[in-house]
């Protein structure tokens, strides 16, 4: 069965910076999404930054500039380089993948939000805490 595996996180002061990595096992999809995720008290669960197999990399807009995805394809590998930490990135962050996925794909099923949505993620971590204070 696909096993989704995080490490990273843990607590930071604002501006400070943290790398979340996430690898997808006994997963055989060669056209597949990867993403992270994040999910704050009381808030929806929201994409972050979510790659495809393909290269296209989409990125919320308040971590542009701010946030780094990575995929290595032959590894099922994701990095999360979280540069420039804000308070409000706190939250519970979660790696998923889904297969015979696109950028194009995911953004059909919600065009607002562009490839971030997690509908239609098949695959979850358990999750890992990100604590960003001032």
């Amino acid at each position: 069965q696909v096993q989704v595996a995080e490490s990273g996180g843990g607590s930071v002061q604002a501006g400070g910076t943290l790398k979340l990595s996430c690898v997808v096992s006994n997963f055989a999809s060669r056209r597949y999404c990867l993403g992270w995720y994040r999910q704050s008290p009381g808030k929806k669960r929201e994409g972050v930054a979510v790659a495809d197999s393909g290269g296209e990399v989409v990125y919320m807009e308040s971590v542009k500039g701010r946030f780094t995805l990575s995929l290595d394809n032959s590894q099922k590998a994701l990095d999360l380089e979280m540069n420039g930490l804000k308070p409000e990135d706190t939250g519970m962050y979660y790696c998923a993948a889904t297969s015979s996925c696109t950028i194009a794909t995911l953004t059909v099923i919600d065009p607002q939000l562009k490839g971030l949505t997690p509908f239609g993620m098949d695959y979850w971590g358990k999750g890992i805490q990100v604590t960003v204070s001032t």
